[in-house]
């Protein structure tokens, strides 16, 4: 891929973030989810790619843009394109922090097409990769990350959704001696935060979406981070889906190089509402500032973006830093 598509998909993602963000707060959900595809779709069929989406709204009969088997650009380098145009919309939609658009990509056939069904998942940072099994105990695995990081395990913090199905997570959290940070909705900013020195989160781990599982991946991969990945059907139809991607065991562990294959791809996210690496969209008379994240695996570049959005250029204000 040419390494001028970073600043396109950058691009991207701060019209979805720039639309959707206006119903911040607001309670509805499913309105800011429509403007952030409708934003993100509009930038994408401009941008220099023969692109499919792998992962996205949905179905062809569910969604009506940026649905799974689309094809999106102006044309180019073939590409599978991951996307969330709003991920955390319940966070949007009660203006609360974690929300962020995101698109990930890779060669033709690099990323895995998962369904839409639940994964485990385990995510770690560049110092703590090659050190998680995710067939081990919690409190194992969270003693060897703490070694990693060159901590005891009461210096960690790990992220965890806030549901009733990780309570023995949670408690073998609390038994090792880590802190927990709870979130009630969306796991791609905090499997991004843990790649992140200084996010203040080391370890995600728990049961998510499969979709957002493979958006993560991407951006661990370009972070140096690692992570592990085992789906999990609890329908006849998921696993007859597991069986069409060709996983016939269905206690398989991934690693990350299962879910991004290849040399190359690229990570775009920009924050709706605050994250604790971006502020989220500011808007004032005639424009916006946004705070973005773009990372690319074969360069091993990671560059926050702060830009400003001027919607009509006649319009006069002043920038404060």
């Amino acid at each position: 891929m040419d390494r001028v598509l970073t600043l396109e998909f950058v691009r991207v993602t701060e019209a979805a973030a720039v639309k959707a963000g206006r119903l911040m707060g607001k309670g509805n959900k499913m309105g800011a989810d429509q403007l952030a595809v409708d934003g993100m779709h509009s930038i994408l069929s401009s941008v220099p790619i023969d692109g499919t989406v792998v992962i996205g709204e949905g179905e062809m009969d569910e969604a009506p843009m940026l649905y799974i088997g689309e094809k999106v650009g102006a044309g180019g380098t073939p590409v599978d394109i991951a996307v969330d145009p709003l991920e955390g919309t319940n966070l949007t939609a009660k203006g609360q922090d974690g929300s962020i658009a995101v698109i990930a990509i890779a060669g033709k056939g690099n990323l895995l097409h998962a369904p839409d069904m639940y994964m485990e998942k385990l995510c770690v940072g560049p110092r703590a990769k090659g050190r998680i099994d995710l067939n081990k105990p919690v409190q194992e695995n969270l003693r060897r990350i703490a070694e990693g990081l060159e901590r005891s395990i009461d210096d960690l913090t790990v992220v965890i959704l806030d549901r009733e199905r990780h309570q023995e997570i949670i408690n073998d959290c609390r038994d090792a001696g880590a802190r927990i940070k709870l979130i009630t909705d969306g796991d791609v900013s905090p499997a991004v935060d843990v790649g992140i020195e200084g996010s203040g989160v080391h370890v995600l781990m728990g049961i998510g979406g499969a979709p957002e599982g493979v958006l993560a991946a991407a951006a661990l991969k370009c972070l140096g981070g690692d992570m592990q990945a085992r789906l999990i059907p609890y329908t006849e139809e998921e696993r007859k889906r597991c069986y069409e991607m060709g996983i016939m065991d269905l206690n398989k562990v991934m690693t990350i190089d299962d879910l991004v294959k290849g040399d190359d791809c690229i990570f775009s996210a920009t924050a709706i509402t605050n994250t604790p690496m971006m502020r989220g969209v500011q808007y004032f008379g005639g424009g916006a500032r946004t705070n973005s994240v773009v990372m690319r695996y074969k360069s091993g570049t990671i560059r926050f973006i702060d830009t400003f959005h001027r919607f009509d250029k006649s319009a006069k204000w002043s920038i404060h830093l």
